[in-house]
């Protein structure tokens, strides 16, 4: 895999935006993709950067999950804000992970994303469920 353009198709990336609509859905909780050629070092340090850049760290309840691809050097981070990290169980984010990795090792990106996503979106639903007055505070789109 050569290029982040090449990662997801264009129609890959609607589908993987709909999985993003349809976990958030039911929950106050915000959930992005982020992707990059390369995270130029560190990579929880770039994720931790691009949460910032998002303005993940200004949710409501700091319910925000990033999922942060670095295309080519095959390496991902998913990050989850403190409101999210202090609910869910001890291995959540470990079993989100391995859910990618399965997808990915088959070259499966788009489901490997729309596998993490949907998993993440079932525990923010779970703590932070839905209410009338929930909006959807950031974009739903694949950030680059």
């Amino acid at each position: 895999m050569a290029k982040v353009e090449e990662f997801l198709s264009k129609k890959d990336e609607e589908e993987v935006v709909e999985a993003i609509r349809t976990a958030e859905k039911k929950t106050s909780g915000e959930i992005r993709v982020h992707l990059e050629k390369s995270s130029n070092g560190d990579i929880w340090e770039r994720a931790m950067e691009v949460f910032h850049l998002l303005k993940m760290d200004n949710t409501k309840a700091s319910n925000g999950v990033l999922i942060y691809v670095a295309v080519e050097d095959r390496n991902f981070i998913i990050y989850g804000d403190k409101g999210i990290n202090e609910v869910v169980p001890n291995d959540f984010w470990e079993s989100t992970k391995d859910a990618i990795v399965d997808q990915f090792k088959k070259g499966n990106f788009k489901q490997g994303l729309i596998d993490g996503i949907l998993k993440a979106g079932q525990q923010l639903q779970e703590h932070f469920p839905w209410t009338e007055d929930v909006k959807n505070e950031l974009s739903d789109k694949i950030s680059r």
